[in-house]
């Protein structure tokens, strides 16, 4: 009889160890994919206000290596960013939609609206760097407003 309650007393203890560690294991990934979905949003974020800022230098900061290769400095970026995408460089509303995870990326949906007041869909690609995440494009297309 004794040894039954210490086997019963053993099982329940080992049953809710495995518990607790599956919902350990289960709750740390949620998490990752919060702190993920702050730190891409924090990265948008802080680049379309460099870029509201006309801070060439901050927003060069948040651009992928790929980007920086492609223009060569921060004043070609910008001018380039202001020029082609006036609803990402002045940007008047910008909500974020969902995230889009790939093998080696991410795409971050953004809903912008531009300074004339039109929608636009931004679909950024998102790149990890050295533990930073950086902006390796951005494609718009105009917003599906519905009916």
């Amino acid at each position: 009889m004794g040894l039954n309650i210490i086997n019963i007393k053993t099982g329940v203890i080992l049953t809710l160890t495995m518990a607790l560690v599956l919902a350990l294991a289960w709750s740390s990934r949620p998490l990752a994919d919060d702190d993920a979905d702050a730190d891409i949003q924090d990265a948008i974020l802080s680049q379309i206000e460099a870029f509201a800022n006309e801070d060439e230098v901050q927003a060069w900061e948040y651009a992928s290596e790929g980007i920086k290769r492609r223009f060569g400095t921060s004043e070609g970026f910008l001018a380039m960013v202001r020029e082609a995408y006036p609803a990402v460089h002045s940007a008047t509303a910008i909500e974020f939609a969902q995230r889009v995870p790939h093998d080696g990326f991410e795409i971050q949906v953004v809903r912008l609206q531009g300074p004339e007041g039109k929608r636009w869909d931004a679909y950024y690609r998102m790149e990890m760097t050295d533990g930073a995440w950086k902006i390796a494009g951005v494609r718009l297309q105009p917003a599906d407003l519905g009916i």
